[in-house]
């Protein structure tokens, strides 16, 4: 994929490249510069984004195209350094075998989700995006688990106690998560909401950054879409990177990150929202205006 000439936009430790992925990583990004990498690529599943067509001409290609950046990827990180890959569900087994030779997988994640109103007819359908958690070193890197610890629900609302210590005492009210995630999709009515099929919430974001990085550490996203990672990485202090080759999404990070608040003469705006309630048939304000429709109609 080639996109033309990278422009690039910095404010205080927070960078944005104007560019194709793949070449920005091996033109502009320093090898063993990063100390987290995230990356939700295009998954080659048929989306839309914006002029783009999420589809390669067939899945060797797609996968040869993986391949590239995540040799980059690694190429970037620290030697402490953590990667976090996002994949369809068609595509993660080809990616675990390929990351497994160059680095050490360290959880395989499955953030699951809310249906949609499109359900499945004749297969069960998809509710869940896995993630693959690799580190360089398995012996030496950061992982902060007091940071996105979770309420364990056998000490802090069953209250059980655990009968097989010499001293019978109550579970931990807290815990590590574990490798199955639920966070909700952003949905419109949301404040995060931004314009983009495949935005991932600030939620799943903000757990992987705690855990796997600390202030003033560099967040590296090569397919940044919305900009949520930089925006969270912002949020938490650390410096980040974010790359996309697609102008309506550079528009997005260039305002979210607080960079620039206007692009070749265009003033950046969130995007406008019909807040308008309509009941299921259609009509303005819900119940009670659809009760006084029909009532001038009698």
């Amino acid at each position: 994929m080639n996109h033309g000439n990278i422009r690039t936009f910095g404010k205080e430790g927070h960078l944005i490249y104007w560019g194709d992925a793949v070449t920005v990583l091996d033109e502009k990004v320093p090898d063993e510069s990063a100390d987290l990498i995230f990356a939700d690529p295009p998954y080659s599943i048929g989306k839309k984004f914006a002029n783009f067509h999420d589809k390669w001409p067939s899945e060797a290609e797609y996968a040869k195209w993986c391949e590239s950046w995540l040799e980059l990827c690694i190429a970037k990180l620290k030697p402490t350094g953590s990667l976090y890959v996002m994949a369809s569900t068609q595509c993660a087994p080809h990616l675990d075998l390929f990351l497994r030779e160059r680095i050490y997988i360290a959880s395989r994640i499955v953030w699951h989700y809310d249906s949609s109103g499109v359900q499945a007819k004749r297969h069960f359908g998809s509710m869940y995006e896995p993630i693959l958690f690799c580190v360089k070193d398995k012996e030496n890197y950061t992982f902060n688990a007091d940071a996105i610890k979770v309420k364990a629900r056998t000490g802090a609302e069953r209250n059980l106690i655990d009968y097989r210590k010499t001293k019978p005492s109550r579970y931990n009210t807290e815990k590590v998560p574990g490798n199955v995630w639920y966070f909700p999709r952003v949905r419109y009515r949301m404040h995060e909401y931004e314009d983009h099929p495949t935005q991932k919430p600030e939620s799943l974001l903000e757990r992987i950054i705690l855990a796997s990085s600390n202030p003033g550490d560099v967040v590296l996203d090569p397919f940044s879409g919305t900009f949520t990672t930089s925006a969270v990485g912002k949020r938490l202090r650390r410096k980040t990177i974010g790359i996309d080759f697609v102008k309506d999404y550079i528009k997005i990070g260039l305002r979210r990150c607080d960079i620039q608040c206007v692009l070749d003469d265009e003033r950046l705006l969130p995007v406008e929202k019909n807040v308008e309630r309509r009941n299921a048939n259609g009509i303005l304000g819900g119940a009670n205006k659809a009760k006084e429709s029909a009532t001038s109609y009698s």
